[in-house]
C-alpha cells in the first residue's frame, strides 16, 4: 500500500466566477448581474413630469444602428432614452434593435456602466482602427450627436456626465454625484440603498425637490404604509369616539343621578314641609282646645 496526497477541494481546483466572467472575450461588456439590475432601476425611476411614457423609448443592452451608409455599424449602450418615440404596444411589435434611420430620432441620453473591460472604450480613450467602425465615443459624439452621455463607475462611486456643446462633449463639474437635466425636469444621481434585495451604490432618477423617484415596489410599500397608518388613525379615531361616547354616557348617567338626587331632596323637603304643616295644624288645634277650657296657651 502507498499513500497519496488528499484530493483538493472543489474551491481549490475549480475556477470561480472571476475566472469565468460572463463577458465574451471578443465582445466585452455583456451583462453580469449588476448590468441586469441597474438598467431596471433606471427604467423604473425614469418618470419625467413633462414626458408621458407613451412618448419615450428606453433601450437596455439593445443594438443601436446609427449610420444608413454603413448598415452594420452599431453600438450597444447599457441604457438609453429616446424622446418622442412610442414604445411597442403589442408584444409582436417589440424591437429587436433600435435603428435610427427608421425611427427618425437619435437617443437623448445614453448611460454606460463602467467595467474594467470597457473603461477605455466608454471614456473615449481608444482610437479608431483603420477600416473599422468608429469608437463608441465617436459614434455618440460625432455621428448621433447625443446630447447627454453618462458614465457610472460603481467601483469608484464616480458619476461622470458629458454634455454635447456645439460639436464636442464637455464634462460637467459635479460637486456631488448628482446632475440635473432641465429638459426632463429630472436629475440623475448616485443612491446608496437596497434594490433587488441587494445593498450598494445605484444610479437612479430624482425629482425637482431632490426626492428619489420611487420604484413600483417602493410605491406599493409606501401605499401599504400609508394605508396602514390611515387604518391605525381610523382605529384611534374610533377608539376616541367610543371613549367620548362612554364619557358622554357616564355624564348622562351622572346627570340622571343628580336629577334623581335633586328629586329625592325635593321630595324630602316636601315631606318636611308637610310634616311641619301638620305639626302647625296640630299646635293650632291644641291651642284652640286649651282656650275652650279657659287656659291661655301662651301662659304655658
Amino acid at each position: 500500500m502507498y499513500q497519496t496526497d488528499p484530493p483538493l477541494s472543489p474551491s481549490e481546483t475549480m475556477p470561480t466566477m472571476y475566472d469565468l466572467p460572463s463577458e465574451d472575450p471578443e465582445e466585452p461588456g455583456l451583462p453580469d448581474e449588476f448590468h441586469d439590475f441597474q438598467p431596471q432601476l433606471l427604467r423604473e425611476t425614469c418618470q419625467p413630469p413633462n414626458y408621458p411614457k407613451e412618448e419615450m423609448f428606453i433601450g437596455t443592452d439593445l443594438n443601436l444602428y446609427y449610420d444608413s451608409h454603413h448598415l452594420l455599424w452599431h453600438k450597444r449602450p447599457d441604457w438609453f432614452l429616446v424622446l418622442g418615440v412610442t414604445p411597442a404596444q403589442q408584444q409582436q411589435d417589440l424591437r429587436w434593435s433600435y435603428v435610427v434611420w427608421q425611427e427618425g430620432r437619435v437617443p437623448f441620453l445614453v448611460v454606460e456602466l463602467l467595467s474594467p473591460g470597457t473603461e477605455a472604450e466608454d471614456l473615449g480613450q481608444t482610437l479608431r482602427s483603420a477600416n473599422k467602425p468608429p469608437t463608441k465615443w465617436q459614434a455618440y459624439e460625432q455621428y448621433m450627436r447625443i446630447p447627454y452621455y453618462v458614465v457610472f463607475d460603481r467601483y469608484q462611486n464616480q458619476l461622470r456626465v458629458f454634455q454635447l456643446i456645439v460639436t464636442q462633449y464637455h464634462e460637467a463639474e459635479l460637486s456631488e454625484p448628482k446632475f440635473w437635466i432641465p429638459e426632463l425636469e429630472l436629475g440623475l444621481g448616485v443612491w446608496q440603498g437596497k434594490y433587488q434585495e441587494t445593498e450598494g451604490l445605484w444610479l437612479r432618477w430624482y425629482d425637482g425637490a431632490g426626492n428619489w423617484i420611487e420604484t413600483s415596489k417602493e410605491h406599493a410599500q409606501q401605499e401599504h404604509q400609508r394605508a396602514e397608518q390611515e387604518r391605525q388613525r381610523a382605529e384611534q379615531e374610533s377608539q376616541r369616539a367610543e371613549q367620548e361616547s362612554q364619557r358622554a354616557e357616564q355624564e348622562r348617567q351622572r346627570a340622571e343621578q343628580e336629577s334623581q338626587r335633586a328629586e329625592q331632596e325635593s321630595q324630602r323637603a316636601e315631606q318636611e314641609r308637610q310634616r311641619a304643616e301638620q305639626e302647625s295644624q296640630r299646635a293650632k288645634r291644641l291651642a284652640e282646645k286649651l282656650r275652650t277650657l279657659g287656659i291661655n296657651p301662651d301662659d304655658l
